[in-house]
């Protein structure tokens, strides 16, 4: 495989681009569905459920020196995460945010995970894309110092997307 060039510049460039798809969602007016959307929000926490399961496997697999199955286990996370990604745009393009419905502590817990979720998220993109370009250039040092902090930045937002759907599920379709 020849060597990626330039992987920070690359990365910068992908990762601006998921930023610009997530800021025109917002910024754009809702388009109807054509379709009914409610199995969306179940599906994206499935892709997030299935990210975080394949990081783990890819770190399993490290752990044991096993490094292409720990390249096709991160592969897998991340084609999980961008089936999230896609399903996450379809599905807040056609459909208004709910709000949160629930008191007391448990909102506080729902929003500190929410918080955290959404920023750290923007985080990982450039991590993430730096890690996978200096691993598959097999600039083990420089993707091992990126990973201490990527790794579980990813898995913290994969396994935090989960939880924020499992506290807001029972306020979707109200």
């Amino acid at each position: 495989m020849r060597p990626i060039r330039a992987p920070g510049r690359l990365a910068g460039v992908l990762s601006a681009a998921v930023y610009a798809v997530i800021a025109a969602l917002f910024a754009l007016p809702k388009v109807p569905a054509p379709f009914d959307t409610s199995f969306l929000p179940p599906l994206i926490a499935g892709w997030n459920a299935l990210a975080t399961v394949f990081l783990l496997l890819a770190y399993r697999a490290i752990r044991r020196r096993d490094v292409e199955r720990h390249r096709n286990f991160i592969f897998a996370a991340l084609a999980a995460t961008a089936l999230f990604l896609l399903s996450y745009v379809a599905y807040h393009l056609t459909t208004p945010s709910t709000p949160y419905g629930g008191e007391g502590l448990l909102k506080g817990v729902y929003y500190v995970l929410l918080f955290t979720h959404i920023v750290l998220a923007a985080v990982i993109v450039p991590l993430v894309l730096l890690a996978l370009f200096r691993g598959l250039n097999r600039e083990d040092r420089l993707h091992r110092r990126i990973v201490r902090l990527a790794f579980p930045l990813w898995l913290y937002v994969s396994v935090s997307g989960v939880l924020v759907y499992v506290l807001i599920a029972p306020y979707y379709g109200r």
